[in-house]
């Protein structure tokens, strides 16, 4: 009993203990002087967080956050200091101690220094918390990832950023617009991807406020279209939907419009960021070379203290000499190279680029200035597009939402899907005379003979024909029983289709089509009335058919 009563006293002070660590860690974190891993740039000079006094790893840090937003994208950050070989600082476990090493950045890591708050100066503690879940009737623990606001310690400010918060806050907007798989509906797109749609991800749905999606058709699916879901998706209809090419053009004119008197200025601001960018990396690779320098002092001083007898210590050590003035001889070669090719801009170069500003529009135009480009400068300009279509004049209304705040307007026709110039009225008639009798298979079907094709250069089809009945709230079939088809005909009055298409043709039958090709239309008082009642009664006892004595109804006779 008495080792019992020990034990248990033995596992509560135990537990005690580890209660008061825990409480002295909490402690210790509300205060913001817990530090169990310091990222990359960051130093503990004794409870305080500091700037890592090494230039080249505060540089290398700096460069990321100002070169992301002209980049839009992690990705094509990572490609950036790929091809530029500029290496970045991470942490290294060397003989069980954390150091600085040096490597070209992937993705992941790119990412974790873009979505660390404490490069905005920020502090946290605590951001993931165990919960209690029930899974298959078992409680299980599950582990939660709370924002960074919620965290059980925040505190803002607490050591100096390499960015603001508001930058911080920014970038990772940015980073979360660009996943398309959890990017919410009511986020832009940023990110710059292939298709002719350089509004993609900007327009928002006057309507509903729903961001519009751009689908791609036509035969190399190029042919970008703006379309607003609606409700759609829980059995409803689009909001609203249009081509892009026409308002591509018309924005890019407007947008051409606006900038054209500070084209010049940019061709300056452009000019002197180039030469700011070759700045960035001769010092990038200055830094570099003063580190290896250091390091080649450093292994000089090891091998000059060792006693040059001890072969077994002096061999190393001299070779790890050597390979360190060969890395430093390596660099200043490459450091050569890159000062020969970032040449000063020669007066010609400064021309080219003074003249893109001075005919902006020209370069805009041009074959060679791809779409990836435009995209980045229409996101550079416009924050958002706001459009809205009244239906009873088919006007497309854009207010263009300027990044600086600005506000403008733009009005524009929108054209009918399926056809263009004269040939989308002439379809649309068509289609308008058609859908009070004929279903949409047949009315395809008058398109297609009559040589008509949509928008996309295909034949028209039922689905084609239903989109444009539901656009221009066109009515529904209404079935007549007095009106018959020629088919239906033939079964009405027990002849052939050929007996009734010789006494349409002899206009003794009256008939009428709505367009050429478009089936026949047949009354049942006509077939019922004389002559062809009994015309079609002598048919039918004797075999024969006897137009020629028979005075035609439409065509009067010469004498009577």
């Amino acid at each position: 009993m008495l080792l019992g009563i020990k034990a248990t006293l033995s596992v509560a002070e135990l537990m005690t203990q580890k209660l008061r660590l825990k409480a002295g860690r909490e402690s210790k974190a509300a205060r913001g002087e817990l530090y169990r891993f310091v990222a990359p740039g960051y130093v503990v000079n004794d409870i305080r967080l500091v700037k890592d006094p090494d230039l080249r790893v505060q540089e290398a840090i700096a460069m990321v956050f100002s070169k992301f937003p002209s980049m839009t994208s992690v990705r094509q950050l990572m490609k950036w200091f790929n091809q530029e070989s500029m290496e970045l600082p991470l942490n290294k476990k060397v003989n069980g101690k954390w150091q600085i090493g040096w490597q070209l950045p992937k993705y992941t890591y790119l990412k974790y220094i873009l979505q660390n708050p404490a490069y905005a100066g920020a502090y946290f503690y605590g951001r993931t918390e165990t919960r209690k879940v029930i899974v298959n009737g078992e409680i299980r623990n599950k582990i939660h990832r709370n924002n960074i606001q919620d965290s059980r310690v925040f505190i803002r400010d607490h050591h100096e950023g390499y960015i603001t918060w508001q930058e911080f806050e920014k970038n990772q907007k940015m980073i979360a617009a660009n996943n398309q798989k959890v990017a919410k509906a009511d986020d832009s797109v940023t990110g710059i991807r292939r298709g002719q749609g350089i509004l993609a991800g900007l327009i928002r749905c006057g309507r509903c406020g729903r961001k519009l999606h751009v689908r791609y058709k036509g035969k190399s699916g190029t042919a970008a279209r703006y379309l607003c879901n609606g409700n759609f998706d829980a059995g409803g209809k689009y909001c609203l939907s249009f081509g892009g090419a026409t308002v591509d053009k018309n924005i890019s004119s407007e947008i051409l419009r606006i900038i054209s008197p500070l084209t010049i200025k940019a061709s300056l601001a452009a000019i002197k960021e180039l030469g700011n960018e070759h700045s960035e990396k001769q010092r990038a690779f200055e830094l570099r070379i003063q580190q290896q320098e250091y390091e080649v002092g450093r292994a000089f001083e090891q091998y000059d203290k060792v006693d040059p007898n001890n072969r077994l210590v002096a061999a190393q050590l001299e070779e790890r000499w050597n390979n360190q003035l060969v890395e430093l001889t390596s660099l200043k070669d490459e450091f050569g190279h890159m000062e020969r090719d970032i040449q000063p801009l020669e007066p010609e170069e400064i021309r080219k680029i003074l003249s893109i500003g001075e005919d902006f529009s020209e370069f805009w135009k041009c074959g060679n200035t791809g779409n990836d480009l435009k995209k980045k400068i229409v996101r550079i300009l416009l924050k958002e597009l706001i459009v809205s279509l009244d239906d009873k004049t088919n006007i497309l209304t854009f207010i263009l939402h300027w990044q600086g705040g600005s506000h403008t307007k733009l009005s524009m026709p929108k054209k009918m899907q399926g056809h263009k110039g004269k040939s989308q009225e002439d379809s649309l008639n068509i289609i308008r005379k058609m859908a009070l009798r004929y279903h949409d298979d047949q009315i395809a079907n008058v398109l297609a003979k009559l040589g008509r094709k949509n928008g996309s250069d295909f034949r028209w089809s039922k689905l084609a024909v239903a989109g444009i009945r539901q656009k221009h709230n066109l009515p529904e079939v209404q079935e007549s029983e007095d009106i018959l088809t020629l088919g239906q005909a033939e079964g009405y009055a027990g002849v052939s289709d050929t007996t009734l298409m010789k006494l349409i043709k002899s206009k003794i039958l009256p008939a009428k089509q709505v367009v050429p090709f478009a089936p026949f239309e047949i009354s049942k008082f006509d077939l019922d009335s004389e002559p062809v009642h009994s015309i079609l009664l002598h048919l039918k006892s004797t075999g024969k058919l006897e137009i020629s004595r028979v005075p035609s109804v439409i065509q009067p006779a010469l004498f009577e």
